[in-house]
């Protein structure tokens, strides 16, 4: 587990996986189909995640590919906007296209309509990977989704055997999204080798339960993962919080109630708090509880990228709330 921590602390990540653009709707509570207002921003749960991270004084560069146009250019003005590196991500013309949700700020009857037809994200090649210099990095992350598709399934594995041969620790939020697979039986076959390469692995009890076969063996399929040594598994519940499997240990860990205006986003923020918490010093547990707290902090506003908290909006949000969950 040290050199896992270790690599975390070494504070310079990186990040497999897309950047998007996000519309969501405005006003707060309005939906998509009636809104006249849609306000853009970056999205693409590796995209959030790399912003959460700088925010929170973070190094993070996102390795990817956008497309040749307007909405690809978008995404990576975003990205210099919040500070994440853009120099491993390639352009690639032709029809690829980049990932667009279409949201709202709403908890009843949310609404998220994601197209990923022909995404460009997907294109990422094992050649990519390659040209990635390690040397520069502490810890290598990626979000499920890049495996759903080739070529940039064979990529992130290759740049996990190239991350492992840096000595640098693998960190693999499931990310699971049915809609990007080809079948439910590919994409448990495929996270849960994706699970078995990685030293940190985070998951809700549903994306466990499906690499298990059924959302009743989600725990064990969690206890088994971390059964390996050196390695951390954070199995979150939602609103019951989260068991984190480390060294032997099981720590129990709630969440901070807020007013929530969406569900989405959480777990890009929660990773992003995690990690940078780790790597400022936190213990384990508390690292863990800092991370929920951004996750609380992000569904009570609008959007994703633009919700993640910084340093001092992240203490601000810990000092003003009356605490968490048992």
């Amino acid at each position: 587990m040290n050199a896992l921590i270790d690599g975390i602390k070494g504070n310079r990540f990186a990040v497999f996986g897309r950047a998007g653009m996000d519309l969501y709707a405005d006003p707060v509570g309005v939906k998509s189909e009636d809104a006249n207002t849609f306000h853009a921003d970056l999205g693409g749960s590796s995209a959030n995640i790399c912003a959460g991270l700088v925010k929170l004084g973070s190094q993070a560069s996102l390795i990817t590919s956008v497309s040749d146009d307007a909405v690809g250019r978008f995404c990576l003005n975003k990205l210099a906007h919040y500070g994440v590196d853009t120099s491993y991500i390639r352009v690639v013309g032709g029809e690829y296209r980049m990932s667009l949700a279409v949201y709202e700020s709403r908890i009843e009857n949310f609404q998220n309509v994601i197209y990923r037809n022909g995404a460009v994200d997907f294109q990422v090649t094992e050649d990519d990977m390659d040209e990635v210099d390690y040397g520069k990095f502490s810890a290598v992350i990626s979000a499920g989704t890049v495996f759903a598709s080739e070529t940039s399934r064979s990529a992130t594995f290759r740049a996990f055997d190239n991350a492992r041969k840096a000595d640098l620790p693998v960190i693999f939020d499931i990310d699971y999204r049915p809609y990007s697979w080809p079948s439910p039986e590919v994409a448990a076959e495929v996270l849960s080798r994706a699970g078995e390469a990685s030293d940190l692995i985070v998951g809700n009890d549903e994306e466990f339960g499906f690499m298990a076969g059924g959302i009743d063996k989600g725990l064990d399929k969690a206890k088994e993962l971390a059964a390996k040594p050196g390695r951390i598994v954070i199995y979150k519940m939602g609103e019951k919080g989260a068991v984190t499997f480390a060294d032997g240990q099981e720590i129990e860990t709630g969440i901070y109630p807020v007013t929530a205006v969406k569900p989405n986003g959480a777990g890009d923020s929660f990773m992003a708090g995690l990690l940078a918490s780790i790597a400022a010093g936190s213990e384990l547990k508390e690292a863990v509880m800092r991370g929920s707290a951004c996750a609380s902090i992000v569904v009570s506003k609008p959007g994703c990228a633009p919700a993640m908290p910084t340093s001092p909006e992240l203490d601000a949000f810990l000092a003003s709330h009356p605490g968490p969950t048992t």
